[in-house]
């Protein structure tokens, strides 16, 4: 079974709570926004604590270190429709989108032409009020979007 692991990252602006999420970077995510959307993750080995995937994944996704992870809260796992388990902490913190330099992948594009490409992980990065993320984030995944709710409320 795959593991992914993340750190969702959120900020208060006034009454609101916004998270930080990524759009998913290649060609079957360029053009869709529900469902694209996805807190910064990444997968591991069962041999690697899932925190330290965390962290590592998010460095790796946004080109930045991960903020320190005191006062990190657990929201716990789900399990996303193609199986994957996919566990997530929350962290309160701030960062200005501009200033991510995502990691790429490699993959043949297009189908059955031999050519490869490289693509970003995360073409777009984003703050979203919670509604809006709601909306736009892979579905399993408003899991956590609940749970920090009902954290910070």
């Amino acid at each position: 079974m795959k593991r992914s692991a993340g750190l969702l990252l959120y900020r208060r602006t006034g009454a609101d709570l916004e998270v930080l999420l990524g759009h998913m970077g290649g060609p079957f995510f360029a053009r869709r926004d529900q469902g694209a959307w996805t807190v910064p993750k990444g997968e591991y080995e069962e041999d690697e604590p899932a925190w330290d995937a965390a962290r590592r994944e998010f460095q790796e996704e946004l080109g930045l270190p991960p903020p320190e992870g005191d006062g990190a809260v657990p929201l716990g796992e789900v399990r996303q429709s193609g199986g994957k388990l996919v566990t997530v902490w929350t962290v309160e913190a701030d960062l200005d989108p501009a200033t991510v330099v995502p990691g790429t992948f490699r993959m043949e594009w297009p189908p059955r032409s031999g050519r490869e490409q490289e693509f970003p992980e995360l073409d777009r990065v984003a703050w979203l009020p919670l509604d809006r993320a709601r909306e736009v984030i892979v579905t399993a995944q408003r899991a956590f979007l609940d749970r920090l709710a009902e954290h910070s409320g």
